[in-house]
């Protein structure tokens, strides 16, 4: 399950439009459902990489910081 998202994927005549239900926020659009599919992945991964920087702003400088893996 690591990295791994719901992706909600409708039609919207031309259109494909995702959406992740676990990302607020998070949606991708494209002409067919894999640029749709790339295009919500991108959306995730700045939305997310955006969090961590903003979760560690204002930390304080002695402050240790350690990677967990899950899954």
């Amino acid at each position: 399950m690591r990295n791994e998202f719901t992706a909600i994927v409708e039609r919207d005549e031309a259109w494909f439009i995702a959406y992740c239900p676990e990302i607020p926020g998070a949606n991708g659009q494209g002409k067919s459902k894999r640029e749709a599919l790339k295009s919500l992945s991108a959306a995730i991964e700045l939305i997310l990489q955006d969090r961590r920087e903003d979760a560690i702003r204002g930390l304080p400088a002695d402050a240790e910081r350690e990677l967990v893996a899950v899954g």
